[in-house]
């Protein structure tokens, strides 16, 4: 069975919709605090799980200083730095657990959060492209993953957690789904970019030039956290990532999700 979408924290522990998480027994043995005031790993997962990002952070630095070629470490430093909006940093230390665990694909998933927080949009893709062929021909539980987070933005007083799967995902063949949430991590509800097949045999009927170039046609469905939903509007293109998040954005700017006042 596929494994499922997990909050941020998991996501890049793994990372990404339950691509594997770190056992308790590894996080508590990942840092060796010699006189008891370093922090551990565990301490410094808890605070990632309780939403305290820069908490965690400051934990994992400790670590660092004491252990800098410690890769979970520096890989959940960056997960922290994601999420703190602090893109080179992120980027920074998800390199570093690169250069010291380069057989761990995981890190890769983090690698993509962390460009995108940079704004480093070519590297970002490269990372993309090397997770598709990861999901495709690489480790088990890389074939068996659903997908992966691209990145996390603000948006007014939320949060968005853009998520991108690897095939799509359900009855309505979802290709990304956008998470919002406010500052706490609580969900107010997602927007999901789908293009289910049923609609898809009429339109390539009827579009069969855009068809034979890649082109699909697309809906964009607002899903609130008290089950109201709400479809926002159709186009059609290509799966292309930014020109559906720019859409995204824009909904959810002027529109909100279903349930939640626009921000």
């Amino acid at each position: 069975m596929k494994k499922q979408l997990r909050g941020f924290w998991g996501l890049a522990v793994m990372v990404a919709m339950g691509l594997g998480t770190l056992s308790e027994g590894a996080a508590q043995t990942a840092a060796q605090p010699g006189n008891g005031t370093v922090p551990t790993v565990a301490q410094g997962l808890d605070a990632l799980k309780a939403n305290q990002p820069r908490e965690a952070l400051a934990d994992f630095q400790q670590i660092l200083k004491a252990d800098p070629n410690n890769a979970k470490a520096n890989l959940l430093a960056s997960t922290a730095a994601v999420e703190l909006y602090q893109g080179p940093l992120a980027v920074q230390y998800a390199e570093k657990a690169r250069r010291l665990d380069p057989q761990d694909w995981k890190i890769h998933t983090t690698l993509v959060a962390a460009y995108a927080a940079a704004g480093m949009k070519a590297q970002r893709d490269q990372e993309r492209a090397l997770l598709r062929q990861m999901h495709r021909d690489g480790p088990p539980d890389a074939r068996e993953a659903t997908g992966f987070l691209v990145e996390m933005f603000p948006l007014g007083s939320w949060r968005v957690d853009a998520v991108e799967y690897f095939e799509p995902m359900g009855e309505f063949h979802t290709y990304y789904r956008f998470l919002v949430r406010r500052p706490d991590g609580d969900r107010v509800g997602e927007v999901d970019a789908q293009s289910n097949d049923f609609d898809e045999r009429s339109w390539a009927a009827a579009h069969p030039g855009e068809a034979a170039a890649g082109e699909r046609q697309f809906q964009l469905s607002g899903h609130g956290a008290d089950g109201k939903e709400v479809d926002y509007r159709m186009f059609s293109g290509k799966p292309d990532y930014d020109a559906i998040r720019r859409l995204v954005t824009g909904i959810l700017q002027t529109q909100g999700v279903p349930g939640a006042q626009p921000k």
